[in-house]
């Protein structure tokens, strides 16, 4: 090989690698901003095309393993709407990552205890807020108590 088609044939810069989940995120704020279903073609277009089509309707197919999106027949094809959002996205890949593990109590343990303090007291809002949340649900409808 020629020393200038050698040169030709490397990337021009430093080439960026997408962080874990980032092209699911992408394709999910897509299907999301368009308001309803959308085709795999439709999104590709969204994010402006760069894309491989085969790799827009593998993200899209296993957003929807993951229940981020859901799908419905459109002639040959697919149309995608969102399921969830980015947040519920996120909240999908930690319950499968704490899924994955044998030992939850260790996991959670490290995880509670790596956080700031701001987050935590959050999360113990949160628990607090879904555990009355869930009393109330157990008393019944107002009035039946």
């Amino acid at each position: 090989m020629k020393k200038r088609d050698a040169e030709a044939a490397e990337p021009v810069g430093p080439v960026r690698r997408r962080g874990q989940g980032e092209l699911e995120t992408q394709v999910l704020a897509a299907v999301r901003a368009a308001g309803g279903p959308v085709t795999a073609g439709r999104v590709r277009e969204r994010l402006g095309g760069t894309l491989a089509y085969t790799t827009v309707i593998t993200i899209l197919t296993r957003l929807h393993a993951k229940g981020a999106v859901a799908r419905e027949r459109a002639g040959r094809s697919f149309e995608w709407t969102a399921v969830a959002d980015e947040a519920g996205l996120a909240a999908l890949r930690m319950r499968r990552l704490l899924d994955g593990e044998g030992d939850r109590e260790a996991v959670l343990t490290r995880f509670v205890t790596t956080l700031p303090a701001s987050d935590e007291q959050l999360l113990r809002e949160l628990l607090a807020r879904a555990e009355a949340e869930d009393g109330a649900e157990a008393d019944g409808p107002a009035g039946e108590g």
